[in-house]
């Protein structure tokens, strides 16, 4: 069994602080149907890769969402001092996660399959 390392405590810590900034803190409405849907912490706790996504997150939408980011970035990275005790606050850098769109448009295929040739076998 894998021991958890610190980065992988801290990322999850990270995910639920960035996600409470947004939801009690944050004012944009660019960034009001967006979900923190995972944190990558590098090893020695000084980078950030914060992956988010959206419902019905088109592609005007999500570049609306990355320019909010971009704004508030610095204001997130502050605010993060008041959920984490963490000597360096990491450097922050938003990307959005396709995981779901793609699951969706699975799913949407799937279904047309089975539409199309009755019901399909797993």
């Amino acid at each position: 069994m894998k021991s958890f390392e610190r980065a992988d405590r801290v990322s999850g810590e990270l995910q639920r602080a960035v996600a409470k900034i947004l939801t009690r803190r944050i004012k944009d409405p660019r960034l009001k149907s967006v979900v923190i849907s995972g944190v990558r912490l590098s090893r020695d706790l000084r980078n950030a890769k914060v992956y988010y996504t959206m419902h019905r997150g088109d592609a005007d939408r999500i570049k609306q969402a990355a320019e909010a980011f971009g704004s508030a970035r610095g204001y997130i990275k502050r605010s993060l001092s008041d959920y984490l005790e963490l000597r360096y606050m990491p450097e922050l850098t938003f990307y959005y996660d396709t995981s779901f769109d793609n699951g969706f448009r699975i799913e949407r295929l799937l279904k047309l399959v089975q539409t199309d040739h009755g019901s399909y076998h797993q």
